[in-house]
């Protein structure tokens, strides 16, 4: 058992866990275990969904909690949804007497999210955005995955990389499920009501623009959440753009949490 918490990362839609490469070292020099959880709905034949993401990252919890160790997740994008619909019934606040009592059970503390989604219980996730399309991608019935229709170097990394860094991120993109997007809101749980929640919203955004952002964050406020949030001039992919910037926000939020 660890003083520490565990600290899980999962990433976004259409990313890998890869996109944590230069996040996890930093946060690891700091004397913290690193988990990066990959969702199964990206690069998945046949396309898999919300459920396969949700159970994913919930195993991974459970895996450090069992061990006693409590866990903090750091969450990404589409990302956010899944892990907050995971962790039902692993927090503080929801865990059953049974559970609590056991010396062995640890716990989720917080969530550390980065331009991601506060997503209602019952709720599918494209339903929680108002049900339409995106511009820049678009389902596509034959295959069942999403398709994006613009230059994802531009997309993700807009503003703060170079274009041969950014083509070489977005060169590591994959595909992913339409239905982990489009169906299973009967599997979707708003975690985010069961723990504190640290926010870092990117206001060069083009997936999600910083102003939705800000109406995702007062929202969940307003629906009694406890939310800290701040700001960043960055593109989507703050992990990738920003990383020591993305460190400091973590361990502030770790330091709130404990």
């Amino acid at each position: 058992m660890s003083l520490k918490p565990t600290l899980l990362f999962v990433h976004g839609a259409w990313h890998t866990p890869e996109c944590w490469a230069r996040v996890i070292p930093l946060v690891e020099a700091q004397h913290y275990k690193c988990v990066s959880v990959g969702l199964p709905s990206v690069n998945s034949n046949p396309p898999k969904r919300l459920e396969d993401d949700i159970q994913a990252v919930r195993t991974a919890i459970q895996s450090e909690t069992s061990q006693g160790n409590d866990v903090v997740l750091v969450v990404h994008s589409y990302g956010g949804a899944v892990s907050s619909s995971a962790l039902k019934g692993l927090t503080q606040s929801t865990q059953d007497e049974s559970e609590s009592s056991k010396n062995s059970s640890g716990r989720v503390l917080g969530m550390v999210m980065l331009a991601s989604f506060f997503v209602p219980t019952g709720c599918a996730f494209l339903a929680s955005i108002g049900g339409e399309f995106p511009p820049w991608w678009k389902p596509n019935p034959t295959t069942g995955l999403a398709d994006i229709t613009v230059d994802r170097a531009e997309l993700f990394y807009n503003t703060d990389l170079s274009p041969e860094d950014a083509n070489y991120w977005a060169m590591k993109t994959g595909t992913h499920s339409a239905a982990a997007f489009l169906e299973s809101g009967e599997h979707m749980y708003a975690g985010w009501m069961d723990v504190p929640v640290w926010f870092l919203a990117c206001t060069e955004d083009l997936v999600v623009p910083v102003e939705i952002q800000r109406m995702i964050i007062q929202g969940a406020k307003d629906a009694g959440a406890n939310v800290v949030s701040r700001e960043i001039k960055s593109s989507h992919c703050v992990m990738v753009s920003r990383p020591r910037e993305v460190l400091e926000f973590i361990i502030e939020a770790l330091a709130a949490f404990a």
